[in-house]
């Protein structure tokens, strides 16, 4: 009863085999590969055909530890895609979300459309990298892709249409787009024409669960496999990661944390107001006709960036010995706004991480112990920011918040995020995206009925901790400063 979970991320990929034994579930990472960007003169690309490669060794591995794999399914970020030509081909390597093309093409997008026509069409939050604004870009410079393309498929879409030859665009990662229609529950050509993309580009939408499509032939011969079925999962890894929250009560507030943190709340349909228009909150397409109504920060990017800046400089970095420093330096001297734009590129975050600081009136951060507390405790001040903003426009109290994925690996910011918030946190599982893309293929099997069913294995199979606040009346003074210092007190 085994199934196969493609889960990559923005810095590293895996291949998950899915078990069952006695209603309990189990996972087993059969390869895992790194994901990482590549500079071509002044670009920044996805190296797709490298992804691509190590999917087919996940299939090889899964072969060699004598599993026979009923189906295969993909999650991956969202937003970033390929353009594929008439005869098939891919058109160039996809950009990646972080590439400075889109650098003021949203603005210019606005001044044409205006913000409210988009949001009441879309419900998606505005972000530079939206699909929509990298389309903006490419038709802004004349693009060869705008003139040569055929269609347009996002990451999880393209690395399956590789493998099937099948071309069909999945619901979760298709909401996140910004040119996705909830009322409708199609894309919205009228935006498409309006930024002058091109409207065959866009095909069916098939919803998590869906089968879509037989390993080619081709591939079977080159691995020496038999085929095997691809299964459309909540293909946005966050789609995936929410599905497997094991909350059995309801309404509930959930983290994902990883390289980004999504926060927000699962509900029945999209939330688009003035009020989620106006906290910049997204309502993208879940499991089981849900959508998560929720807000993207900025998570620990800014702490993997400090590291990998550290370990350039030749400095022997080790994870727990830094949140060691943290946690033994001063708390509560310096304080940034994660989601702040001086944080998006990658590098020299330390010297940004000053900037800011110096930018606000406040003494920067020096030792190694100082930035890493001013990058968590900030991090947690602003989960207490989106935390009570939730609950606003969702309308609903929450008692405690669900965390899962692989951020929950940090202690300091599992227990701070609970002192931040003052409410207990749960933590796990940690394999989240992985584990909902597998319930996704069982549901489709019958293996579960619903998703209430899966969650509720979920629960009984992984283990989840618990995180009390503590210090309540520091942690309280301290996020008014925060707020002060971050200019976000005119919004609390």
């Amino acid at each position: 009863m085994s199934v196969l979970a493609y889960d990559l991320g923005a810095s590293s990929g895996r291949a998950v085999l899915g078990l069952l034994h006695n209603s309990r579930i189990e996972i087993r990472e059969v390869h895992r590969f790194s994901n990482n960007p590549v500079f071509a003169g002044e670009r920044m690309h996805w190296d797709i055909l490298r992804i691509l490669h190590e999917m087919k060794q996940g299939l090889l591995k899964a072969k060699q530890e004598g599993e026979t794999v009923r189906s295969v399914g993909i999650d991956s970020w969202a937003v970033d895609f390929g353009i594929v030509g008439k005869d098939g081909e891919l058109l160039g390597n996809p950009y990646h979300y972080r590439d400075p093309h889109t650098s003021g093409v949203m603005e210019e997008v606005l001044t044409k459309i205006p913000a409210e026509t988009i949001f009441r069409k879309t419900g998606i939050q505005f972000l530079p990298f939206n699909t929509i604004y990298q389309l903006a870009a490419l038709k802004k410079r004349d693009s060869y892709l705008m003139r040569e393309g055929a269609h347009l498929l996002m990451i999880p879409d393209l690395l399956r249409f590789f493998l099937t030859g099948e071309k069909q665009h999945e619901f979760t990662n298709a909401t996140t787009t910004q040119l996705f229609n909830p009322v409708t529950n199609d894309w919205d050509r009228e935006l498409i024409h309006q930024v002058g993309i091109p409207e065959e580009w866009f095909g069916s939408i098939v919803a998590p669960g869906t089968e879509v499509g037989m390993l080619r032939t081709a591939v079977t011969k080159e691995l020496g496999i038999s085929s095997v079925p691809f299964i459309a999962v909540a293909e946005h890894d966050t789609g995936s990661a929410i599905a497997a929250v094991p909350a059995n009560e309801g309404p509930f507030a959930y983290l994902s944390c990883g390289t980004w943190s999504l926060m927000g709340t699962e509900v029945d349909a999209p939330v688009m107001n003035e009020k989620t228009l106006a906290s910049n909150f997204t309502n993208e397409g879940g499991v089981d006709h849900t959508y998560r109504l929720l807000k993207n920060i900025m998570g620990l990017w800014i702490f993997q960036e400090t590291i990998r800046e550290w370990e350039q400089e030749g400095l022997n970095v080790n994870y727990n010995k830094l949140l060691g420093l943290a946690e033994q330096a001063t708390p509560f001297q310096h304080f940034i706004d994660p989601d702040d734009s001086l944080f998006l590129p990658a590098g020299n975050m330390t010297s940004r991480i000053r900037e800011y600081c110096k930018q606000t009136n406040q003494r920067s951060p020096e030792t190694q112990g100082e930035i890493i507390r001013c990058i968590l405790e900030s991090l947690t001040l602003k989960y207490r920011y989106v935390f009570e903003l939730t609950e606003q426009v969702s309308g609903h109290s929450f008692s405690g918040l669900h965390m899962v994925g692989g951020g929950i690996h940090n202690r300091l910011l599992c227990a701070w995020t609970a002192n931040a918030i003052g409410k207990p946190v749960y933590a796990g599982p940690v394999e989240a995206s992985a584990i909902g893309n597998v319930i996704v293929q069982w549901i489709h099997e019958g293996v579960f009925s619903s998703l209430t069913e899966a969650r509720k294995a979920i629960k009984e199979s992984f283990p989840v901790l618990t995180y009390e606040p503590e210090g309540s009346e520091a942690w309280k003074e301290a996020y008014l400063r925060y707020v002060k210092y971050t200019n976000l007190a005119a919004y609390v």
